[in-house]
C-alpha cells in the first residue's frame, strides 16, 4: 500500500493540473484522471486504521513535505524493508547453526540412550533370576509373618499359661478375682472352639476344647469343694464373705449338679448350727458343754404356755433371720442364678426332668432352703411340745397350746409357703394337742356325768355347767386372740362347742326332763342365757348364738302359754272362753248364748265376781311364777306377751256378749220388763282391763 502511494504521489500535483505541457483542459483523459483522484482522495477515510498508521509513520519520520522529500520517501522505504530482510536472513542463518549442533547433540544422546538400552537389557537378563527369587523369598516371609501373627493371636485367646491353670485348678490359691477372670476367659476359650471345629481340620480344635473342658471343670470342683468350706464356717452376718459366697455360687449354678449338692452340704451344716443354737437356748449349753451367757428357755419359762411359746418364738426368729440371711445370699443378685442354672441345663439337658417348665424359682428355693434348715429345730421343738400337752390333764391348756401353734403356722405359711416341710411339723403338733384337749374333754364330761342328779333349787345353772362356761370363755378369748379367727371365722371353733359344749348343754336338757312346767322351761332358759352370755363377746361364735336364741325363743313361748294358761285359769275366763269356742258370728247361733248354763245370770255374775278378785294383783301372781327365771327383762317380757294374749281373749269373749246383746235387745223392745243384758251381768271392758293389765 505504502508503495503505491509513492508511486501515485511521485509526480507533483501542479505538474498534472497546471503544466503547460498537459494536455488541454479540453480534453477527456487528464480530466478523468484528474477527476478519479480527486474523487479517490476524497472519497478516502481518514478514520482507517492503515491510512492512521501510515500518518503516525510520516509523522514519526518528521518528512516534510517537499519534492524532495517525496522523492526519496520511497526509495528510504524500501532500503529499510531491505535491510530488515537482511537482518532476518542473517538471524535465521544463526539459528539454523544451532539447530545443526542441537541435532548433533541429539544423535550424541541417541547413541548413549542405545548404549544404555544394551546395558539395561544385559543387567535385566544377569538379575531377573535374582529378583524371581528374592520376590519368592518376601511372598515366603510375609506368609511366614501373617503365620506368626495367627499362631501369637491364637496362642493369646486359645491357649493360657501355667500360672493361670494353676490359678484356675490348684486347691492352694485363693478363690478370688483373679480365679473368676481366668474361669471366664477359659469358658470364653470353650465356647470358641466352635469355629475351629467348623474349619476342615478339627483336630486342633478338638485338642483345644479336650484342654479347656479338663480346666473347667478343675476349676468347678476346686469352686465346689471351697464353697463347702466356706459353707462349714459361715458367717452370715458378714457383709464381705456373702459378696464373695454370692457370686461363688452363681458362677457355680452353670453346674447345676454342683449347685444342687452345694445347697444340701449348706443345708447340713446350717441343720446342725440351728439345731445346736435351738439346744443351747432350750438349756443353756451347747453340744460341746460350753455354757451360754443367755438364760435358758427351760430355766426361766415355768409356765407350759410360756414355754412353748417362747420355744416357737424363737424358731421364728430364727426363720426370719436365716430367711433375710438367705436372701440376701441367694435372691439379692436377681435373675443370676436363674440364668446360670438355665445355661448350665441347656449345656447338660439330660438333667432337666420331664415336665419340668420351670428352671428355678428363687423364691421357692430359698423357702425350701430354709425348711431344710429348720428341721433339726422342728424335730426338737415337737419333742418338746408333745412332752408338754402329753404331761398335763388341762384341757384348757391344751387347746391354748394349739391355738398357738395354728398361730405360728399361718405365721410360717407367709414365711416359708404353704409347701413348706417344716408346716407338717405344726401340723402334726396342732393335731396332738386337739386330740388331747379332746380326750381331757370326754374325761371331764365322763365324770360330770357320773356326778349329774337333780337341778338346783333356785334353777339356776348347775355349777359344772358354770364351770364349763368359764373353761370356754377361756378357750374363746384364746381362739379370738389367734390368727384363726382371721382366716376362719368360727368354722374352726365349732368343734371346740361340740366337745366343751353340748355334752354338758345335754346334761343340763336332762336335768330339765325331770322338773315340771314352767320350772323346766325356767331352767332350761337360765342355761341358755349363761351359754349365751358368755359367748355374746365373739363374733365367730354367731351361728351358735343363733341357735341359742332360737331354742331360748322356744322355751320362751311355753313359758307365755303357761302364763297364759295361768292369766286365763285364774281370772275364771276359761269358763267363758270354752263354750264361745262353739258359738258363730250368725244370728241363730247368737241367740243361744243366754241359754248356755256358763251365760245364765248367776254364773256369769261369779265369773265377773271372780274376775275383779283376780284382776288386782294379776301382774304380781303372774310374774311370781317366774321368780326364779333370772333375767328379769324375759320375765317382763314374757308376762306382758301372756297378758297381751290375755286381753284378746277378753275382747273375744266382750264382742260375743256385746252382740247377743244386740239381738236379744231387739227381739224384747215391745215388752214391758226386759231380761238384764249379759253385759249388765259382766260389765268390765277391755279398755279397763288393759289398763290393770300394764
Amino acid at each position: 500500500m505504502a508503495t503505491s502511494y509513492f508511486s501515485e504521489r511521485s509526480t507533483p500535483v501542479s505538474q498534472d493540473v497546471l503544466s503547460p505541457a498537459s494536455p488541454a483542459a479540453g480534453t477527456s483523459r487528464p480530466s478523468n484522471a484528474l477527476s478519479t483522484r480527486i474523487t479517490s482522495v476524497l472519497s478516502a477515510s481518514y478514520a482507517d486504521l492503515e491510512i492512521r498508521d501510515a500518518l503516525e509513520t510520516l509523522d514519526a519520520r518528521g518528512v516534510r513535505n517537499t519534492a524532495e522529500t517525496r522523492r526519496q520517501l520511497r526509495l528510504d522505504v524500501q532500503k529499510e524493508v531491505i535491510q530488515c530482510n537482511g537482518e532476518v536472513v542473517r538471524d535465521f542463518g544463526q539459528v539454523a547453526e544451532q539447530l545443526k549442533r542441537i541435532g548433533t547433540a541429539i544423535n550424541s544422546l541417541n547413541k548413549y540412550c542405545d548404549e544404555m538400552r544394551s546395558h539395561i537389557a544385559a543387567a535385566n537378563h544377569d538379575t531377573g533370576p535374582v529378583l524371581e527369587e528374592a520376590s519368592s523369598l518376601m511372598q515366603q516371609k510375609k506368609q511366614a509373618e501373617t503365620k506368626q501373627q495367627i499362631l501369637n493371636a491364637f496362642n493369646s485367646h486359645f491357649l493360657i499359661s501355667e500360672d493361670e491353670v494353676t490359678v484356675l485348678t490348684s486347691t492352694a490359691e485363693p478363690v478370688d478375682e483373679e480365679f473368676f477372670q481366668t474361669l471366664t476367659r477359659v469358658k470364653k476359650i470353650h465356647h470358641d472352639c466352635q469355629v475351629l471345629l467348623g474349619t476342615e481340620d478339627q483336630r486342633l480344635g478338638l485338642e483345644v476344647l479336650e484342654r479347656s473342658s479338663k480346666h473347667i471343670n478343675a476349676a468347678y470342683q476346686k469352686l465346689y469343694r471351697w464353697i463347702e468350706r466356706e459353707f462349714k464356717t459361715l458367717d452370715l452376718e458378714n457383709p464381705q464373705i456373702n459378696a464373695s459366697v454370692r457370686r461363688s455360687l452363681r458362677v457355680l449354678a452353670e453346674r447345676p449338679t454342683l449347685f444342687q449338692n452345694c445347697l444340701d452340704s449348706f443345708a447340713g451344716a446350717r441343720e446342725n448350727i440351728l439345731s445346736d443354737s435351738f439346744y443351747a437356748a432350750l438349756t443353756g449349753s451347747t453340744s460341746e458343754s460350753q455354757n451360754l451367757a443367755t438364760k435358758p428357755i427351760e430355766f426361766q419359762a415355768h409356765d407350759p404356755l410360756r414355754y412353748v411359746g417362747d420355744m416357737l418364738a424363737w424358731a421364728h426368729s430364727t426363720t426370719v433371720s436365716e430367711r433375710e440371711a438367705l436372701e440376701v445370699l441367694f435372691i439379692s443378685d436377681g435373675d443370676e442364678i436363674k440364668r446360670s442354672i438355665q445355661a448350665g441345663l441347656e449345656s447338660e439337658p439330660w438333667l432337666r426332668e420331664e415336665g419340668d417348665e420351670e428352671v428355678f424359682d428363687g423364691r421357692k428355693a430359698l423357702n425350701q432352703l430354709v425348711s431344710r434348715d429348720l428341721t433339726g429345730v422342728a424335730r426338737l421343738l415337737r419333742q418338746r411340745t408333745e412332752q408338754v400337752v402329753q404331761s398335763h390333764d388341762d384341757a384348757t391348756l391344751a387347746y391354748k397350746i394349739a391355738n398357738l401353734i395354728g398361730f405360728y403356722k399361718s405365721t410360717f405359711v407367709k414365711l416359708l409357703g404353704a409347701d413348706s416341710e417344716v408346716l407338717e411339723v405344726f401340723d402334726t403338733l396342732e393335731n396332738s394337742a386337739m386330740r388331747q384337749f379332746r380326750a381331757n374333754m370326754r374325761d371331764h364330761v365322763a365324770a360330770v356325768q357320773g356326778d349329774l342328779a337333780v337341778a338346783p333349787a333356785d334353777l339356776s345353772p348347775p355349777d359344772f355347767l358354770e364351770e364349763t362356761l368359764q373353761m370356754l370363755k377361756a378357750l374363746a378369748k384364746s381362739y379370738d386372740t389367734s390368727i384363726a379367727t382371721v382366716d376362719d371365722r368360727g368354722d374352726g371353733f365349732q368343734s371346740v362347742l361340740a366337745e366343751t359344749l353340748d355334752p354338758f348343754m345335754s346334761g343340763c336338757e336332762n336335768l330339765g326332763k325331770g322338773l315340771s312346767a314352767p320350772d323346766n322351761s325356767i331352767f332350761a332358759i337360765n342355761c341358755l342365757m349363761a351359754a349365751k352370755a358368755a359367748l355374746t363377746p365373739y363374733p365367730f361364735a354367731k351361728d351358735r348364738l343363733s341357735e341359742l336364741d332360737e331354742t331360748i325363743s322356744e322355751h320362751t313361748a311355753q313359758l307365755v302359754e303357761y302364763q297364759h294358761q295361768y292369766l286365763t285359769y285364774t281370772s275364771g275366763l276359761n269358763i267363758l272362753l270354752e263354750p264361745l269356742s262353739g258359738i258363730s258370728d250368725t244370728a241363730e247361733s247368737l241367740k243361744t248364748l243366754p241359754e248356755l248354763d256358763t251365760f245364765k245370770p248367776e254364773a256369769l255374775i261369779a265369773a265377773s265376781q271372780q274376775l275383779d278378785e283376780f284382776l288386782p294383783s294379776a301382774l304380781i301372781d303372774a310374774a311370781e311364777n317366774l321368780k326364779r327365771l333370772q333375767n328379769r327383762t324375759t320375765v317382763q317380757n314374757v308376762t306382758e306377751e301372756a297378758a297381751d294374749r290375755f286381753c284378746e281373749d277378753f275382747e273375744f269373749v266382750e264382742s260375743k256378749l256385746m252382740a247377743a246383746d244386740d239381738l236379744l235387745y231387739k227381739e224384747e223392745d215391745e215388752k214391758e220388763e226386759p231380761a238384764p243384758s249379759l253385759r249388765d251381768l259382766f260389765p268390765r271392758t277391755s279398755g279397763e282391763i288393759r289398763v290393770l293389765l300394764s
